[in-house]
């Protein structure tokens, strides 16, 4: 079993908790060709400013993928202005293992997160779509209230 963390968007967040969806962009074929059925993925969620609150960098949800790899080119995520015309065709199924009622603050966990090699400079970490945990951090992640 492979432990995922997979980096979002509030938007998008929310069409993968309604449609239990993942997708990556056309860029990282790659990825989604290594993912299987069984392994657990970590939905990240980046900061966004609504209205006068800042919502901040979170951890949203756990799932278990539960279909390979495919490819559909019919828009369902929101693409960020600087992705152009991006449709993430690269989806794998989702089943919730667990939901966050509120999404858990992500720079807390950074000191005890084993896959952030820099405290410091942690950003380069985070910046992917989807990249490998160990899995210490997945249960860290798991067993967060």
């Amino acid at each position: 079993m492979t432990y995922w963390f997979a980096s979002s968007n509030r938007d998008n967040w929310e069409i993968i908790r309604k449609k239990n969806i993942w997708g990556i962009p056309k860029r990282n074929k790659s990825i989604i060709q290594r993912v299987q059925v069984g392994d657990a993925i970590v939905i990240y969620v980046a900061q966004k400013k609504d209205g006068d609150i800042t919502l901040p960098l979170a951890i949203a949800g756990v799932y278990e993928i539960v279909s390979e790899g495919y490819e559909d080119l019919k828009p369902l995520f929101v693409t960020p202005e600087r992705m152009g015309n991006e449709v993430f065709p690269y989806r794998v199924k989702l089943r919730p293992v667990k939901i966050f009622p509120e999404p858990i603050e992500f720079k807390p966990l950074i000191p005890d997160l084993k896959f952030i090699k820099n405290k410091t400079m942690w950003t380069g970490h985070i910046r992917v779509a989807m990249r490998t945990i160990p899995e210490e951090d997945y249960q860290l992640i798991l067993n967060l209230e």
